[in-house]
């Protein structure tokens, strides 16, 4: 009897442990996944070895089990690093990123294309292109609702995903941006702190070149173009 409740106690854990990795982003789903059998793995192997039913070589497997366990966080980390800076390092391809309280999105310099993640809210960590229209449509709701920024950066995100079916939520006239950093005007330019004039004049003048409506240009990231040229150009 007392095998029978642990068994069921650990069914229930791990059960409880599959529901929340079920609920996280995709792209988080199968290092936790990962992690998830490695700790049932370890758990089987010390239950069998402290039963007598495995040699001490089960002993052993549970200690490299463990030390990789351990490990694998950093792993996790290091691997999409290393074929991040892999991919930008054949491809050569610069990106300007754009953050508000809900969102952090990136437009591509060599295609224009829009790509982001969520930073606050109930689909904190998701990235956009895993989520379905449903999914994104409460975002917008949640964007709506808490910051007008926000949602002029999905609107533009939507309408170049979905195209026509987006445009009868942007708005039609830009936005009125607030105040911006040095930091933040080089990165939605995408530029280095080094960068001179001519290199900030003409990043500036790709990129809008990359947000006409025919692309799925975004108003808001136009007005956030402008006025990081503007404020890094100023007198």
């Amino acid at each position: 009897m007392p095998r029978l409740i642990l068994l069921l106690a650990i069914g229930a854990v791990v059960y409880i442990l599959l529901r929340r990795v079920a609920a996280m982003p995709p792209h988080k789903r199968r290092g936790e996944y990962f992690k998830l059998g490695v700790g049932v793995a370890v758990v089987a192997v010390v239950l069998l070895t402290l039963a007598g039913k495995m040699h001490w070589v089960g002993a052993a497997i549970t200690g490299l089990l463990v030390a990789a366990r351990q490990s694998l966080p950093i792993l996790l980390r290091l691997f999409p690093m290393l074929s991040s800076l892999k991919s930008q390092a054949a491809t050569g391809s610069k990106q300007s990123t754009v953050t508000t309280s809900i969102l952090r999105m990136h437009l591509d310099h060599e295609t224009g294309a829009l790509s982001g993640e969520v930073v606050e809210g109930p689909f904190k960590d998701w990235l956009l292109d895993e989520m379905d229209r449903e999914q994104l449509d409460s975002l917008r709701q949640y964007c709506e609702d808490n910051d007008s920024e926000s949602l002029q950066l999905l609107d533009g995100y939507l309408e170049q995903r979905f195209q026509d079916a987006a445009r009868e939520n942007s708005e039609k006239e830009a936005p009125a941006v607030g105040g911006m950093s040095q930091k933040e005007a080089l990165e939605i330019l995408g530029l280095n702190e080094d960068a001179d004039r001519e290199a900030i004049i003409d990043a500036h003048r790709k990129l809008m070149q990359k947000l006409h409506p025919d692309r799925g240009g975004s108003d808001y990231l136009a007005a956030k173009i402008n006025q990081a040229k503007d404020f890094l150009t100023r007198d």
